[in-house]
């Protein structure tokens, strides 16, 4: 009879705390709930909110981009059709038949190389685009007598003449109309392109007979003002062929 007692007090005592756990475990359900659909409805105003204005800003970034890129195409296009019209696209007459050397021509490249064999030696001649001279401000030049005159339109050129087994010599020329000067001569290594052996003195300093006497050298190895003028124009071409090339592929770039 007093094992049952404490067994029915036992079971009284429990029951309150079984219901006030169940209580407090349904409370709990009910907060996460409650906090997971606060959390969901207080998303939507956020995204009504941002994202379509988010849209509407990458739509107008994307239609300004069009509209510059469109714009930008267009002045390309004309000045494309206005290089290829202008005088100094124009094709250069054809090579001479005496211009004895053979030209090596790379779309892309600001420089041609031009080579010959001669009597057992090889020469190269690296040329670069003209510095182009118009003739701006000679009535001022005039007036004074201690101005310098004005520079005449020039081709830079590179002449390496080379023979097996032996260092090689280069000659840093400026080819004017109908005149070519030597700015400078120096020896090279016959077993590197790139070292010099020895650089020279200022070709100014040397005697004038030996001056005269290079210059001879390189021009009874095709180094002559019949030649340097039909280049002078040549490279005129090539620098109007270039201008295009560059506009073309810069057009091709934002086309795709």
């Amino acid at each position: 009879m007093a094992f049952t007692s404490i067994l029915r007090k036992t079971a009284n005592s429990l029951a309150p705390l079984a219901i006030r756990l169940t209580r407090v475990q349904r409370s709990y359900h009910s907060c996460i709930f409650t906090a997971l659909n606060h959390g969901l409805q207080s998303q939507h105003p956020t995204v009504n909110r941002f994202y379509p204005n988010t849209l509407h800003f990458s739509t107008a970034v994307d239609s300004q981009k069009s509209a510059s890129d469109e714009s930008l195409l267009r002045v390309i296009e004309s000045e494309i059709q206005c290089a290829e019209e202008s005088d100094e696209y124009d094709q250069a007459e054809g090579t001479p038949s005496e211009f004895p050397f053979k030209i090596e021509d790379t779309p892309g490249l600001q420089t041609i190389t031009l080579t010959r064999e001669y009597d057992g030696e090889l020469i190269k001649v690296n040329v670069h685009m003209p510095d182009l001279v118009t003739g701006e401000g000679e009535a001022d030049d005039d007036d004074d007598d201690d101005t310098e005159k004005p520079s005449k339109s020039n081709v830079p050129l590179v002449v390496n003449v080379s023979k097996k087994g032996c260092p090689s010599l280069e000659f840093n020329c400026t080819a004017y109309p109908d005149e070519i000067t030597i700015d400078s001569l120096s020896v090279r290594n016959p077993n590197s392109e790139d070292e010099l052996a020895y650089e020279g003195p200022d070709f100014y300093d040397l005697d004038e007979n030996l001056q005269k006497a290079f210059h001879k050298y390189l021009e009874i190895r095709g180094i002559k003002p019949s030649t340097t003028n039909y280049l002078h124009e040549y490279m005129i071409n090539k620098d109007g062929r270039e201008y295009i090339l560059w506009l073309k592929n810069i057009k091709k770039f934002i086309e795709e």
